[in-house]
């Protein structure tokens, strides 16, 4: 008889539980490192625009330039505050989903923990019952032999072809 796993649909769909959970962890990190690359590449193109505005003040500008570099700083600005907001909300969600992905974790390993437990009784019963049966066979074969006759020493046995002849 074949060992069944009971366990193994049920650890089966927590495997699949905590895969989903590890994904969805996975996304947000990803989303995390895109607003920081987002929000590096703005803070290098404010510089660039900081540093345009201060040439421009040094030398003799129209208004309007002056003005439209103003707006586009403003604009960075906000553009990168909005991003660092979505940082916020992402790090929440990834404390929250860190601690969903830790409890499938670890519900997916008490069943595996389970499942080798159920595995480790039934090799050790199976392997009982197999030295029973050795047993079992080793006490036949030695009964068998005790009480099949000896031939004594120095008495000879007649075959049955040799008492068949003398009659």
């Amino acid at each position: 008889m074949a060992f069944e796993f009971t366990l193994q649909a049920v650890l089966r769909a927590r495997i699949l539980v905590e895969e989903r959970e590890e994904r969805l962890l996975q996304k947000i990190l990803i989303e995390i490192a895109q607003c920081a690359r987002e929000i590096a590449r703005l803070d290098a193109e404010m510089e660039r625009a900081n540093s345009a505005r201060k040439h421009a003040v040094q030398q003799s500008s129209l208004g309007r330039t002056l003005h439209g570099q103003y707006g586009e700083m403003q604009e960075l600005r906000r553009v990168r505050e909005l991003l660092s907001a979505q940082i916020d909300k992402f790090e929440e969600l990834k404390d929250t989903q860190l601690r969903v992905y830790y409890t499938a974790r670890q519900n997916r390993e008490l069943l595996t923990e389970m499942r080798l437990t159920k595995r480790e009784i039934y090799n050790t019963d199976l392997a009982r019952r197999e030295q029973g049966t050795l047993d079992d066979n080793f006490i036949a074969r030695r009964t068998l032999a005790s009480h099949q006759p000896r031939p004594v020493s120095g008495v000879e046995i007649p075959s049955h072809r040799e008492s068949a002849n003398a009659s």
